[in-house]
């Protein structure tokens, strides 16, 4: 099991990452609103503003402090990729 630092000292599991996505759409804010309306919501962003949003495969939704664009290259994606 890897585990990725998503800053300010918070960890998640690489291999349970479904998807990584900014926090700025309404289809997003919907989902946040959900997960916390079902307590599956896990606020890691240590009093600093929501820059990313990770789902996870165990349908918790993760909210960071870092943006998709620091997160994308500790999970192995090409930073070249994200402007597709």
């Amino acid at each position: 099991m890897e585990l990725v630092s998503i800053g300010f000292g918070g960890l998640v599991s690489a291999s349970r990452l479904v998807a990584l996505v900014s926090p700025d759409s309404a289809p997003v804010k919907r989902l946040v609103s959900e997960a916390r309306d079902r307590s599956m919501l896990i606020d890691a962003t240590f009093g600093r503003k929501t820059a990313a949003v990770l789902i996870m495969d165990s349908d918790h939704v993760v909210l960071s402090g870092l943006s998709v664009e620091k997160l994308a290259p500790r999970f192995g994606v090409d930073p070249a990729a994200l402007e597709e």
